[in-house]
């Protein structure tokens, strides 16, 4: 097991791809056009514009995450 301080970084990692692998599936199709899911071209198409759009993802997440808890912690009652 990894320890429980590295959970913020797992976490970015983690949502990071997630994230860029569904937005990229859905870029990719909207730009290649729903005949292209049939052919093993999409599969390529899709991996080639997620692993970079992960490496873009992950330190933003890690950079903005922390943001993002702060604005929210200031809309919400405690």
């Amino acid at each position: 097991m990894i320890s429980a301080r590295f959970a913020p970084v797992i976490f970015g990692f983690v949502l990071s791809a997630l994230m860029s692998f569904i937005v990229s599936g859905i870029a990719t199709l909207r730009t290649a056009g729903p005949g292209i899911v049939l052919t093993d071209g999409f599969i390529n198409l899709w991996l080639g514009a997620w692993l970079p759009s992960w490496m873009v993802a992950f330190p933003v997440v890690l950079v903005v995450a922390p943001l993002a808890r702060k604005a929210v912690s200031r809309m919400v009652r405690q």
